[in-house]
C-alpha cells in the first residue's frame, strides 16, 4: 500500500528531529492538526440542477500566530492533501520568521468546467460553510492552486456579509481595490528569485551561463520564468497543464506570457509590437521538461512530480521546489546520492505567504505600501532566511531540505517553551 501524503510530509520532521534539541512534548505537538473541517457546499447551477461539492480547511498549528494557508481549487482535493499542505504551511512560516501558523483549504472540483456565475457561488458558499473556522486573529485563508484576486474578492465579500462588517484583513490576495497588496501576485515567483540569486554564488554559479526549465506556466510559473530570463539565465523549457515547449538557444518568456494572454494558447513566439512570429522549438511533455539536460529544474507546479520512478532520470545539477512537495522522499535520497542538490518548497515558495503577512499588516494598520516597498522588504527576508538556512546546511552537513526544518524546528520549539 502507497503512503500517504500525510506520512511523506511526516517524513520530514523525522530528517530534522536528530539535529536539534526538542522536547518529546513538543514532537508530539506537531504531529497532528489542531482542527480539521470537511464540508458539503451545494450549488445551484446554470442549468437549473444543484450539485453538491467537497470542501476542507485544516488548521495544523497556531503555536507563533493565528494560522495562515491558501484555498485551492482541484479536482484532486482531499483531506490528506490539504493537512499535508497545511502542515507544510506551518514549517514554511516558521521558517521565514513570520508570526503564523499553518492552515490549508480546498475544494474538490475543476473550476475550468464551471461558468463565472457558478464559480461565484461556488467561493461564496465555501467561506459561508467555513465561516466560523476563520477569521483574522484565527485562521487566514488566500489564494491557491486555480484560485485569483477575483475569487478571493468574491470569498473576502461574502465573509464580510456573514460579519456584518468589512474585515480586509480575514483573508489574503484579494484585489487592491479591496485592500490587497501590491506585489501579492508575483510573491512566490519573485521570493524564489531572491532565493535563487542569493545561492548562485554560494554554489560557484555564473546567471549568464545558468539553463533553466520551468514546470507549470501559472501565476508563479510565468513570474519565476520572467524574473529569471530578464536577470539573464538561459529559460530553455516551460509547461503548463497541456504540455511543454523547448528551444535550446533560449525562450523569449515575455513574447510568450503575452501571447497566452491574449490568445489563452501556449506557444513557442517572439513578439514585436503586436505581431508574434513562433520561433524554432520542440513540443514536450511534462514528464520530459522534468528529465531535460539543464543546471536548475524549477518544479512550479503540483506535488509528487519527482518520485522513485523518475528520480534516476532526473539531468539537472539543482532543483528549486516553488511546487508544494513537488518531489517525494522517496525520489530525495535517490537525488541526494546522484549529486542532484534540492532547495526545498518550505525555503523557497515562501514568499507568497511573506507577502500575505505584508497584506495582513498592512490591512490592519490601514498603512498602504509601494511595490518597491513591498519587494524591497521581500528580498530583506528571503536573503536573510537563505543565508541562515546555508549556514546551518554546511555547518552540520545536512541537505537544505533537513537544514530548513531544523531551523523552522527551533523556532516552533522555542514557541512551546514560551508556553510551557
Amino acid at each position: 500500500m502507497s503512503e500517504s501524503l500525510f506520512e511523506q510530509a511526516s517524513k520530514r520532521l523525522a530528517d530534522a528531529i536528530a539535529h536539534v534539541d526538542i522536547s518529546e512534548e513538543a514532537i508530539e505537538c506537531l504531529k497532528f492538526p489542531k482542527a480539521s473541517l470537511q464540508v458539503s457546499i451545494p450549488v445551484r447551477m446554470d442549468d437549473g440542477s444543484l450539485q453538491v461539492f467537497q470542501g476542507y480547511r485544516v488548521r495544523y498549528n497556531d503555536l507563533r500566530g493565528p494560522t495562515k494557508g491558501g484555498i485551492r481549487f482541484h479536482p484532486d482535493v482531499n483531506m490528506d492533501e490539504v493537512k499535508s499542505l497545511a502542515f507544510w504551511m506551518t514549517f514554511k512560516c516558521a521558517a521565514v520568521s513570520l508570526p503564523f501558523g499553518g492552515a490549508k483549504g480546498g475544494v474538490a472540483v475543476d473550476p475550468k468546467q464551471l461558468s463565472k456565475f457558478e464559480l461565484e457561488r461556488l467561493s461564496r458558499g465555501y467561506i459561508n460553510a467555513i465561516a466560523d473556522f476563520i477569521g483574522a486573529d484565527v485562521d487566514i485563508p488566500a489564494p491557491d492552486v486555480q484560485t485569483n484576486a477575483t475569487i478571493i474578492g468574491w470569498m473576502i465579500n461574502e465573509y464580510s456579509n456573514i460579519q456584518r462588517k468589512l474585515c480586509p484583513a480575514a483573508i489574503t490576495g484579494k484585489p487592491l481595490a479591496m485592500g490587497g497588496s501590491l506585489g501579492r501576485e508575483s510573491a512566490t515567483g519573485m521570493g524564489a528569485f531572491f532565493a535563487i540569486e542569493t545561492l548562485m554564488p554560494l554554489l560557484g554559479m555564473d546567471r549568464h551561463q545558468t539553463t533553466v526549465a520551468v514546470q507549470g506556466f501559472g501565476n508563479v510559473g510565468t513570474a519565476i520564468a520572467d524574473a529569471l530570463g530578464k536577470a539573464g539565465y538561459r529559460v530553455v523549457a516551460v509547461s503548463d497543464s497541456r504540455g511543454g515547449i523547448y528551444a535550446k538557444q533560449g525562450l523569449d518568456i515575455p513574447s510568450i506570457i503575452r501571447y497566452k494572454q491574449s490568445t489563452r494558447n501556449f506557444q513557442a513566439v517572439y513578439c514585436q509590437d503586436s505581431v508574434c512570429s513562433i520561433v524554432e522549438h520542440e513540443t514536450i511533455s511534462n514528464q520530459d521538461l522534468l528529465k531535460l539536460d539543464v543546471d536548475i529544474l524549477i518544479p512550479a507546479a503540483l506535488e509528487n512530480q519527482i518520485t522513485e520512478h523518475n528520480a534516476t532520470e532526473i539531468r539537472a545539477k539543482y532543483i528549486f521546489e516553488i511546487a508544494n512537495g513537488p518531489v517525494t522522499p522517496s525520489a530525495d535520497a535517490i537525488l541526494e546520492r546522484r549529486g542532484i542538490q534540492v532547495f526545498p518548497d518550505i525555503l523557497i515558495n515562501a514568499g507568497g505567504v511573506t507577502v500575505s503577512y505584508f497584506e495582513w499588516v498592512q490591512n490592519r494598520s490601514g498603512l498602504y505600501w509601494t511595490l518597491e516597498e513591498v519587494n524591497a522588504r521581500l528580498k530583506q527576508s528571503m536573503v536573510n532566511e537563505t543565508l541562515k538556512i546555508w549556514q546551518i546546511a554546511q555547518l552540520k552537513q545536512i541537505s537544505m531540505r533537513t537544514a530548513a526544518y531544523v531551523h523552522a524546528l527551533t523556532r516552533l520549539s522555542e514557541a512551546i517553551s514560551a508556553k510551557s
